[in-house]
């Protein structure tokens, strides 16, 4: 085969043996990178037929079809949605990202993959009983807590940071927001740090939001680990065309630092999470 390729780019292969290697029962190769990512969409096919995404968790493997053991379909995919994931060349580009569309549509979508995930679960258990049924937190599903996914994504400051596409998708499965809690009368005396009066509203508010949304994915991805202090989450908040990086690790421990300041709406989002201090 190395003599085959470098027969083909010296120009000294014979048209007729070039023919006869390209045969569908022959199945040459030329570019031993273009062997491999077939190999890698072989893999990508099987997850999606088994699971119905393409939207695996970054430390996801998955059997390979041609025997070749367990391969990490999960990083594959991470690797593949970064800058120039699928090479510098243009053309080739544009080809494979034609390729992986065929496989799941979704599988470049402008939200986080986690995100896209717990939609495809839930969307099949409509697809199969017709109507969204009642998923109460801690019903597993594929070892996602997909009950505490839906009520979050139903909470109102959830809601608001979802892309119009996002809310679509979710409303056509018959979920929809709750009914955020009323504000208090004006004039009324702000609450003590176990009261309930809605308060933090406007920038400190959506700052908030924000802040969740991160921490939100951080949890779906990482589970229960702490949050470094440095680290930067990048969330898709719907109107802005590139992702917005939230400093999560400062963001937890300052609201950490004020938490007796945080309404029981924002601590309850957070014991949701899994936050102990809360």
């Amino acid at each position: 085969m190395h003599q085959q390729r470098r027969a083909l780019r010296a120009g000294e292969l014979e048209p007729r043996r070039k023919e006869l290697l390209e045969a569908p029962g022959a199945g040459m190769v030329w570019e031993p990178g273009e062997e491999a990512w077939e190999r890698k969409l072989a893999v990508f096919r099987a997850y999606r037929r088994a699971t119905g995404h393409l939207a695996p968790r970054q430390d996801a493997v998955w059997d390979d079809p041609a025997g070749g053991g367990h391969v990490p379909v999960g990083q594959y995919m991470a690797n593949l949605r970064r800058k120039s994931g699928l090479g510098k060349d243009p053309r080739r580009a544009a080809v494979r990202a034609a390729q992986l569309a065929a496989v799941d549509p979704d599988w470049d979508c402008p939200w986080p993959l986690d995100w896209q995930r717990h939609y495809r679960v839930l969307a099949d258990l409509v697809d199969a009983d017709g109507v969204l049924s009642d998923i109460a937190p801690g019903v597993l599903m594929d070892g996602d807590d997909i009950g505490r996914w839906l009520k979050r994504q139903k909470q109102p400051g959830t809601w608001k940071l979802l892309s119009a596409e996002q809310q679509e998708r979710l409303t056509a499965l018959g979920v929809k927001p709750t009914e955020a809690r009323s504000p208090a009368p004006a004039g009324a005396a702000p609450a003590g740090a176990g009261g309930t009066t809605a308060k933090g509203t406007g920038t400190a508010q959506q700052a908030f939001q924000r802040g969740l949304a991160a921490l939100t994915q951080w949890v779906e991805r990482e589970g229960n680990r702490p949050v470094p202090r440095g680290h930067g989450e990048d969330i898709t908040i719907d109107g802005e065309r590139e992702p917005v990086v939230v400093q999560l690790g400062v963001w937890v421990s300052n609201t950490r630092a004020r938490r007796d300041k945080l309404t029981a709406e924002q601590v309850d989002a957070l014991r949701e999470l899994g936050i102990q201090w809360a």
